[in-house]
Parts: structure tokens; sequence; C-alpha cells
């Protein structure tokens, strides 16, 4: 697995596993599992959860995939926007750390921006790192304002990624979060990276540009889809799925690499933001 750098040192796999809407179905809870852990197998160890998804019940399907594995994983979460108080934020963290049956997290971040002081938020991630419940922390959902004042404030030189959506289909990063992301060395990691309902009539999977392109490699449009993806410098991605195909399939997408005339074909197909537009948000 190809790691990255985040700019305390430590370092993330490239390619993970997200966890969105697992933890809602009791019936599906051990195909959620199963799928995890034949992820972990592949080499897909970064878990990217967070208290929202099923209302804690995704953080425990993660507990049990992984069991008796902890130290292979890479594990994240993140704490409601109306939780992250001083306080707040430190009595989610240990509501995630019960859940997921584990002593630290490896990254911990701000779901979105609400209504509590970044000041409140920053202050107790510092807090819990230096009590040794979490080893780094970032935030999601984070436009290159938001960006801007967290960094400006005490603690928030040590954010460590910014998680936001980022697939073929939704460029708007480009314009200036990106790079301005990019000249700081904090890494996007990309949540939704083949987008929602991809399969359906008139989805990103169904784009004949795509198609073509994945047949020129002997590959599938999901593939081609997240080799865009992790042919990016400080780019992670988190596709989730709970189809053991669907996990080899993700994994797979890591040995592909795309050409320059592939690369051009898919800037046609899907074209860069030519303007500042609204940051995209699921």
């Amino acid at each position: 697995m190809r790691l990255l750098r985040l700019p305390s040192g430590r370092e993330i796999p490239v390619l993970g596993q997200g966890t969105w809407r697992m933890g809602e179905e009791p019936t599906q809870r051990s195909a959620e599992i199963a799928a995890l852990r034949l992820g972990l197998d592949l080499g897909m160890t970064l878990i990217d959860t967070a208290e929202m998804y099923g209302e804690g019940g995704a953080e425990e399907v993660v507990s049990e995939a992984i069991a008796g594995r902890r130290d292979e994983v890479f594990l994240v979460s993140k704490v409601y926007p109306h939780n992250a108080t001083r306080r707040g934020t430190a009595e989610a963290c240990k509501r995630s750390l019960k859940r997921l049956k584990t002593d630290y997290l490896d990254l911990y971040l701000l779901h979105w921006r609400g209504s509590v002081p970044l000041t409140e938020t920053l202050e107790a991630f510092q807090l819990l790192k230096k009590a040794g419940d979490i080893r780094d922390y970032g935030v999601s959902n984070f436009d290159i304002d938001d960006m801007e004042g967290a960094i400006a404030l005490r603690g928030g030189d040590e954010i460590a990624t910014n998680q936001v959506l980022y697939n073929l289909m939704q460029r708007g990063i480009e314009w200036d979060l990106l790079p301005w992301c990019r000249d700081r060395s904090i890494p996007i990691m990309a949540y939704s990276p083949i987008e929602q309902a991809p399969r359906e009539p008139g989805g990103m999977l169904q784009n004949p540009h795509l198609k073509a392109i994945a047949a020129r490699h002997n590959a599938t449009p999901t593939q081609v889809a997240l080799a865009w993806l992790l042919h990016q410098k400080d780019i992670i991605a988190i596709p989730k799925a709970s189809n053991p195909a669907h996990i080899q399939e993700n994994r797979a997408a890591l040995e592909l690499t795309l050409t320059n005339e592939d690369l051009a074909e898919l800037d046609l197909a899907f074209p860069p933001p030519r303007k500042k537009t609204t940051l995209a948000m699921r």
C-alpha cells in the first residue's frame, strides 16, 4: 500500500475504506464486517468513520471488523459540530473510543463547521492529543476561507487533513482549495470518490469516455475514477463498499496507471472548474 506523509510526519495509506451508511441495518452487519476485514487483508488499513454514521452504529461495526487487528489499522472518526465544544469534543471522543473498543484514534476530525467557535474545538483537539486519545486531528468540509481562519488560530498549524467531497464530477476544489492545501502540505481526503449512485443511468460510471478508458486498460469505470484521484499528489481516497467484489475492485485501482491521453480525455468528459464554486457537501 502506498503511503502519504501527514504534516505531523506520521504516514497514512492513500486508499482506505469509508463506512457511511454502515451500522444502520442489522441484517447487513455481518456483510459490512466481512467487507471491512477483506479490505484489511488487501492492505486497505485506513478506515474512516464518524459518530454521525448510524448514530454510532458504524463505529460499532468497525470495532468488530478490527478486533484483534487494531495495530494494523489507521483509524479515523469525526465529531458532530454541535458536540465540538471544549468539553463536548472530549466527551464525544470518549464515546467513540468506547464504541470502537480502542484507546486512541489515529485521526479525529471536525465533521463540518458549526456554530461552536473553532478555538474551542482546536483546544479540545490539542488536549486530546496531549492525553494520547488521538494522534492527529483535522477538519472536514472546510472551504478555503474556513481553512484560512482555522490555521490562523492556536493549534491550527497542526491540522493534518481536510476531508471533502472530491471526484471526477465534483472538481470545484481544484480552483482554490486544493492548491491552497497542497502549498501547505495538508493532504485532501476525498470522500464519495466515485460519486453517489454512480451506477444509475446518467451516473458517473455510465459516462462513455470513462467506459472507453476502462476498456483500454481492461479495467472498470470505478477503477479509472479511483486511479484518477490516486495519481494526484497529496490525495487520499476512502471509497465505501460492503460487497467483496467491490472491495477487490477498489484495491485493484491502485495498480492502474493512466496515460496522459487518458487524463486529457477525462478532462474533456469531466471539465475542471473555470471559476470559484461553493464547496460541495454530502
